[in-house]
């Protein structure tokens, strides 16, 4: 995130989708509640809607919040399909999630049994 915004220490996602119609006090109630996390700690926070074609980050910066939103004109936003509430991403693949890549086969390790 170059800019006025610096890349967090942590990025997490939260699985579930949200009703974009939240604001940062609805957002920082989910990260405490649902996702059992400070919203003031320093990481940000990424949510996305049920369409999955808009997304919005949540991020303290020591001084305030910022809330910023993302959307797709076409296609959606590669999510994870894990049990938990908020699952960990990397600034790079924070880079290929915004760019509407599947980050997540690009990030894919290679398996130890693989022969070419």
């Amino acid at each position: 995130m170059p800019g006025l915004i610096e890349t967090p220490p942590q990025m997490w996602l939260a699985v579930a989708p949200v009703d974009m119609r939240k604001g940062i006090d609805g957002l920082s109630a989910i990260v405490q509640q649902s996702l059992d996390h400070a919203p003031c700690a320093g990481s940000a926070f990424i949510f996305r809607n049920r369409a999955g074609n808009r997304l919005r980050l949540l991020l303290w910066d020591g001084t305030g919040v910022w809330m910023c939103q993302r959307r797709l004109h076409q296609g959606g936003f590669v999510w994870p399909k894990v049990n938990d509430a908020v699952f960990a991403i990397s600034p790079s693949q924070w880079q290929w999630l915004i760019a509407g890549v599947d980050w997540q086969r690009l990030s894919a390790s290679v398996r130890p049994d693989w022969q070419v």
